[in-house]
This record gives structure tokens, sequence and C-alpha cells, in this order.
């Protein structure tokens, strides 16, 4: 295992204690950055401890507190959102949140879970039932595999993997068991015979949902995860013919001021979410191909998006320096993937936008945690901010999503240890489809 030291009586405030495991609940007085830190990860990863599933022990696709008389009922579960869970429990343990006892047998119920669940050419579906797992429909067609969110599963399980490998008996065996499940994964099946990855198949649409994967968006992991395979890869081929689009996927431009080297779906920029979830494992800390430098690119694409909340061309209330990130999250009228262009902006701030980018930018992100954690009492909750919110609506949900606190909480940590890259790096299949697919990266 990997172990951190950290400091954990800070400014005269002490939040946790070696000698004293009791969290002690305080008053928002003005506290040091790493106590805020400490207060929100811990917080915020309490949706994939106190707040999961009871059965299967993943994460709820959702929880809302607004609603909480209804919670026992909820039991869709999300895989992807389960895959970032899984990460923050490990840094969970890490920072004594939870006792290594209690985090392993919380991991190896969610294993055990996994092991038996619906699964379609060894992928996930979207969602699952938590009592039965059987697997739920995301849409009509969209009840059976989904590539992207088994990715984001794979990436947390595989950080798991790491984390117990050399461990007790008890550990390894764990670790043997998803290593199993990572050997299940069909992703060349998802190719349907082409040169991409295709996001869905149904046993009872086949590949009618037609959504081939192409670049770049969120789903980067899942190509090099393909790649890394050791039972059922795809080639280099078809990562350069379909992500990259035969090197379709560079486009050198500039927006809100800031450089970016790589197309973003038709636009200048997207939500944030788009330089999170490939990253909660993937270390872009030197890494590099042909198109970009991903430290680089990520931060100037986190830049261009608080650009674009400080120069707030509608005008909403509440944008500027402190208060920023669009992302894709809950929204006034549903659910939306708020983008830093006037036309996906409707004056909805994410707080999961700036704070999982807390590795790019750290001081323009510790700057909102702390203006919603001092000022913004309708944002914090007991699994740490909501989701969403809009000063120009006065919209204060007090609702949460699995892939925003997932993001969150394992963001930080990468910021505070580098933990989860760490893990998810030293896996030996990982290093072999990067080196497959002509990353350069530290270890290299």
């Amino acid at each position: 295992m990997i172990k951190i030291v950290s400091y954990l009586c800070i400014s005269g405030l002490i939040l946790f204690s070696s000698c004293n495991k009791q969290h002690v609940e305080t008053d928002r007085v003005a506290i040091s950055d790493e106590a805020l830190l400490d207060s929100v990860q811990r917080r915020t990863s309490n949706y994939f401890l106190d707040g999961a599933e009871v059965n299967s022990g993943m994460a709820r696709e959702r929880y809302h507190v607004d609603e909480e008389d209804l919670i026992s009922e909820n039991t869709i579960i999300t895989s992807g959102g389960s895959g970032f869970g899984v990460m923050a429990i490990i840094a969970a343990i890490e920072r004594e949140y939870i006792t290594k006892k209690d985090g392993f047998e919380r991991l190896n119920k969610i294993v055990s879970f996994v092991e038996t669940a619906d699964n379609f050419h060894g992928a996930f579906p979207h969602w699952w039932e938590g009592k039965s797992g059987r697997v739920k429909a995301f849409s009509q067609k969209d009840n059976g595999g989904d590539l992207v969110e088994t990715a984001f599963l794979i990436q947390g399980l595989l950080a798991l993997h790491q984390y117990y490998v050399d461990g007790t008996e008890e550990e390894r065996a764990l670790s043997a068991r998803v290593d199993q499940i990572w050997r299940n994964v069909d992703w060349d099946w998802y190719r349907n015979g082409q040169d991409v990855l295709y996001w869905h198949w149904s046993p009872d649409y086949g590949w009618k949902m037609n959504f081939p994967v192409r670049g770049f968006n969120e789903c980067l992991i899942m190509y090099v995860l393909a790649a890394a395979s050791p039972t059922h890869s795809i080639s280099k081929e078809v990562y350069e013919k379909g992500w990259c689009e035969s090197g379709a996927i560079s486009d050198r431009h500039e927006t809100e001021g800031v450089r970016l080297n790589l197309r973003y779906q038709g636009s200048d920029s997207g939500p944030l979410f788009w330089a999170h979830y490939s990253f909660l494992g993937l270390n872009p800390n030197g890494l590099r191909d042909q198109y970009t430098d991903y430290l680089e690119e990520m931060k100037n694409y986190t830049l261009a998006n608080r650009a674009y909340c400080i120069r707030n061309p509608k005008e909403y209330k509440g944008y500027g320096e402190s208060c920023w990130g669009l992302t894709a999250s809950y929204s006034v009228d549903g659910y939306a993937a708020h983008a830093p262009n006037e036309n996906s902006d409707c004056g909805v701030i994410t707080p999961t936008a700036s704070l999982s980018s807390i590795v790019y930018t750290p001081e323009e992100s510790m700057a909102v945690m702390r203006y919603l954690y001092e000022t913004k009492n309708e944002v914090w909750g007991k699994f740490g901010f909501y989701d969403a919110f809009s000063q120009t609506h006065s919209w204060y949900p007090r609702r949460y999503l699995a892939i925003d606190q997932g993001t969150t909480a394992v963001m930080i940590e990468n910021h505070r240890s580098g933990l989860l890259w760490d893990l998810f790096m030293s896996h030996p299949d990982v290093q072999n489809g990067l080196s497959k697919l002509g990353f350069e990266y530290p270890d290299n």
C-alpha cells in the first residue's frame, strides 16, 4: 500500500488526529487551505461510503437530500460513477476517513457485485439495479454494454488492483479477482468490425445506438484501456483512425486568449468534465503525444473556461474570478452539458468543474472552493458541495450526482498526493497500452 502522511492539525483547527479518530465538525471559520481541502475531500468521499447503495456497495446514480425519505427506494447504481468512487474510497483509506478493514470490506463488496452483475461481452451497462445486478436501461436502446462507462469503472478497478497487488494474502486475492474482470472486457468486439470503438451495444437492439467515439472528449481513457488489454486489445490503427481521425483531432486555435491544440467536437472548447474523467487515473504530468502536451492542454482548456466566465458575455449574476466552472450537471431545466459558449451557458455554476480542475489550476480552483465554503451556505451539504446552482435564477437544489462527486474527491487527492495517478500509471498493462499508442510519459 501507499501511505500518505499529512498534517492533521492545521491552523489550530483539529479536523482529525491519529490519537482521536472522531471527526470534529466545526463552525465555518477561516481555516487553512489544507484544512479546507481535507474537509471537502472527506465529505465528498462520504458520498461513496455513507451514501452508497446498501446491497452492492456501489455509487447511487444520484442522491437527493431534499427527498431523503425516498432514498431507500433509490437503488439505481452507476458503473462509471462507481469507478470514480472506488478511487475515492482508496484515498479515504489512506486519509483514514475509513479504517483499512472497513475500506477493504467495502471494496470487496463492490468487486463481488461486479463479478456477478449483468455484462455484455465483458462490458458493463451504464446503470444496474443495485438489488439484483440486472441492467437498468439508460434509454430505450441503451440497455446493454456501455464501453465508456466500462472504461471509467475499469480505471478505478485497475487502481484498486495496484493498491492491493503486493498486500496480504486476502488483499492479493482481491487484486487477482479484479484482474479477471479486466481481462474479460472484449474491447476489440466493440469495434463492430471497424477501425473505431463504438459506445453502445444492446442484446435487443444491436448497434442501433450507432455512436462511434472520436476525439477529443472524455473518452481518451477508453482507447488507452482498449489498447492496454492483455486479452482483447485494439491495434494502434484503430486508435489513429478512430479516436484521432487520421490526424483531424489536431486543431491549433485560440479561444479566450489561450492556445489549444486539439479539436473539441466542432467547438473552440467544451465542458470541463472532458478534462477530468480520463485523467483521474491517467497522469497528465509529462504525458505527451504527437498532438499535444496533455498537462498544458488541459490547463489551458480550464483557463479558457474560467476566462469565459469572467468575461461573462451573458451577464449572469455571480460569475467571476471566485465563481466559475461550466460542465455537465443538473441544470435549471433538468440536465445539461454547460460549456463556455453562449449557446451552452445558462447561468449554472457546477462546483466540480473548478474543484476537479485543481490539478491544473490550483490557485484559481482554491479561490472558488474558499468562496463557496465561506459565503455560499446554500451549496454546502452532508456530502460536500451540491451538484450545481445558479445565482441568476436563485436556484439551489440540494442534490448530488455520483460522477461529479467522484471527480472532486479523486482530483483533490491527486492534487494533494498524486495517489490515484501513481497507482493507475504503475499498472504494467496501462504502461504497455500507452507505449503501444505512442504516448510519452515520465516512466517510459
